[in-house]
């Protein structure tokens, strides 16, 4: 638990780095048979921000925790960036996919967490 509670830290510190909006993680860990633990979820501006906002998570998780995903998908359009780091799935967003998609609001059991943006 320590370690994914660090983890989600390190994630969301990263992506308000960059500007990261509504930001919220989704604690799955009383939930059975989920994919992961916790999702971390964030707004994007542009492609190109969803894209800055990914490559910074990578660059810092491995820097600072010696973390890699095990894998990134979504990089090349930007609309939906999923980085998987085992227990903990980070989830960048444009905000048209967010909306339609609403991830955060799958398991109705989940306590969510809304962390303030820094503007």
């Amino acid at each position: 638990m320590w370690i994914r509670m660090k983890l989600t830290d390190s994630i969301v510190k990263s992506l308000q780095e960059k500007k990261g909006k509504d930001i919220m993680v989704v604690d799955l860990a009383s939930i059975e048979d989920t994919i992961c633990q916790a999702f971390v979820i964030c707004t994007g501006g542009s492609p190109q921000q969803v894209q800055a906002l990914a490559q910074e998570v990578g660059e810092q998780l491995l820097e600072n925790d010696g973390m890699r995903p095990t894998a990134v998908d979504g990089m090349r359009n930007a609309q939906w960036v999923a980085m998987d780091y085992g227990d903990v799935m980070v989830h960048i967003m444009l905000p048209d996919a967010r909306e339609f998609y609403d991830i955060e609001h799958l398991w109705e059991d989940a306590d969510i967490t809304e962390i303030p943006n820094l503007d």
